[in-house]
């Protein structure tokens, strides 16, 4: 009768003892203490970068920083015992911030397998084997979260590197953030940037890795190869057809307009450009250095009246006639036998897998190349609970997110700029994205957006705005048929004021103003005119 209460007392222990382990962290890494009694930094004499125990910027935190630009870095934790990935959840997860930005450099995690008897962390390299590499890198066209899973084929005893395919992107700002990478006894991954799931995936799916884990059953015949009689043309010519006799390939594409007839009016002995008579020779101009001195060239004024000057010539037009070269027209290929593929046979290198055949965990190194400095590594966590990788990440990791992204928010808002001001220019961008306005919106945008960084004309962009937006409604109530231009930017409300009202009374279409505005850009400048001997 006693025999039943001492076995649910010794499952409630072992419950208990189960919760407790899943609690404590397998490792964990927080930088607090200086890191050269626990960390190994190689001694390969690639890599000269620096570490050095610092704080994160705007915190009293403290991590592992990357101190140098264009250097290769090289350092190592031995693991008290190997992490087992077989049995259960792990989860990796570390924090990384690039505090001046990641244009070019890597900032992953490798963990590594068991080394051999001779090998030692102060010869931690690139050749040294890993199990997986886990973390973000970026340079040029590369933008990834990398996930790559080293795994020995138990056919051929050689290991593989597998990369997960279309990974998550890195993070583009200078804030905190925590990678994890939750690795299920059911062969799933997830990868996880702050919290949120980004990418999922399956060990044994060869749609998730490149190449798949577990190779196809066949492959193409290495020795088989495409018949010489095997035609894959599916069209051809048409062997039978004939070009026309009326088809002339020779004729050009566009011919002399014989019809045309020069304008009346046309100044055959006045030359398109002529000097500028208000230019004059520079004062420090030297002829023997310089060489003989030259009026810039300006538009002639007598040709702006006419309709052209100097020799005119008649225009070209489509030749009627032109067909180009003649093709025989496509039909069918009866010998057609389709894209010839190799034959496929069993794969020699073939095997199925349950799971894959992880290695253990043994240590965690950080080998990376970077141009940028200021990366800066902390809370590395190997644990096999997602919950308590979840709880340091929000007591370690989130605060800090927030007060950056706080911080970030406050320098990225206009200096000057009051609350009352800020909602004006809230209101402001509501009004330019009323669909009445719609022509103008770009223009009324960049008014805008230079009143916010010059708050004290604020009250005249509103003026301004207000102006056009009422000029607008009467004119559809009274069916007026000027045209209504955006607002400029100017310094007072009765400036702008009088500027639209200058614009108003002109009267000029859309059309007329943008040609007087190129013509004072262009003033002052040799450019060359256009003909209109074609005209």
């Amino acid at each position: 009768m006693m025999e039943r209460p001492r076995s649910t007392l010794q499952i409630l222990l072992a419950l208990l003892a189960l919760q407790l382990c899943a609690s404590n962290p397998i490792f964990y890494e927080s930088f607090d203490e200086p890191f050269e009694k626990r960390w190994i930094v190689s001694v390969n004499e690639d890599y000269k970068g620096v570490w050095k125990h610092s704080k994160s910027e705007g915190h009293e935190d403290y991590g592992l920083l990357v101190s140098e630009k264009a250097r290769k870095y090289g350092i190592v934790k031995q693991l008290d015992e190997p992490v087992n990935l077989k049995d259960g959840t792990i989860v990796l997860q570390y924090e990384a911030r690039f505090q001046n930005g990641l244009e070019c450099g890597g900032a992953y995690l490798k963990y590594l397998r068991p080394q051999d008897a001779k090998w030692a962390p102060k010869d931690f390299d690139s050749d040294s084997p890993y199990s997986i590499m886990f973390g973000p890198d970026k340079c040029g066209s590369t933008n990834k979260v990398h996930f790559i899973l080293k795994h020995k084929n138990p056919k051929t005893a050689e290991y593989v590197e597998h990369h997960l395919k279309y990974p998550p992107s890195v993070p583009y700002d200078k804030l905190t953030h925590v990678y994890t990478a939750v690795i299920e006894p059911n062969n799933e991954l997830r990868i996880l940037i702050d919290g949120e799931e980004k990418k999922k995936a399956n060990f044994l799916s060869g749609d998730d890795f490149e190449p798949a884990i577990v190779p196809p059953k066949t492959i193409p015949d290495p020795d088989d190869k495409k018949p010489e009689d095997w035609d894959e043309r599916e069209k051809i010519p048409d062997p039978d057809a004939r070009k026309p006799d009326d088809w002339d390939e020779d004729a050009p594409m566009e011919i002399e307009d014989a019809d045309a007839v020069k304008p009346e009016g046309w100044l055959d002995d006045e030359p398109e450009e002529v000097d500028d008579p208000e230019a004059s020779k520079p004062e420090d101009w030297d002829d023997e250095e310089d060489g003989e001195w030259e009026a810039p060239k300006i538009d002639n004024p007598k040709c702006t009246t006419a309709p052209g000057c100097g020799e005119w010539r008649k225009p070209v037009k489509r030749n009627p006639a032109y067909k180009g070269k003649w093709h025989a027209p496509l039909i069918d290929n009866p010998n057609y036998k389709g894209i010839w593929k190799p034959r496929e046979i069993p794969n020699p290198n073939y095997f199925d897998l349950d799971k894959p055949e992880f290695e253990p965990i043994a240590a965690i190194g950080i080998e990376i190349w970077t141009m940028q400095d200021g990366i800066l590594f902390d809370n590395i966590l190997i644990v096999n609970d997602e919950k308590v990788a979840e709880s340091y990440r929000e007591k370690a990791s989130k605060p800090k997110y927030e007060l950056e992204k706080a911080k970030e928010k406050v320098q990225d808002t206009p200096a000057g700029l009051s609350s009352f001001q800020k909602k004006i220019f809230d209101v402001l961008y509501q009004v330019a994205d009323v669909p009445l306005l719609k022509s103008y919106r770009a223009k009324i945008i960049d008014v805008i957006e230079k009143g916010e960084k010059q708050p004290n004309i604020t009250i005249g962009i509103l003026v301004s705005i207000v102006v056009v937006f009422t000029t607008l409604i009467f004119r559809i109530i009274f069916g007026g048929k000027k045209a209504v231009h955006p607002p400029k930017a100017t310094t007072t409300s009765s400036h702008t004021a009088s500027a639209e009202k200058q614009e108003d009374e002109a009267g000029s279409s859309n059309v007329e103003r943008e040609e007087d505005e190129k013509e004072k850009e262009d003033a002052g400048t040799a450019k060359p005119r256009r003909s209109r001997r074609e005209t």
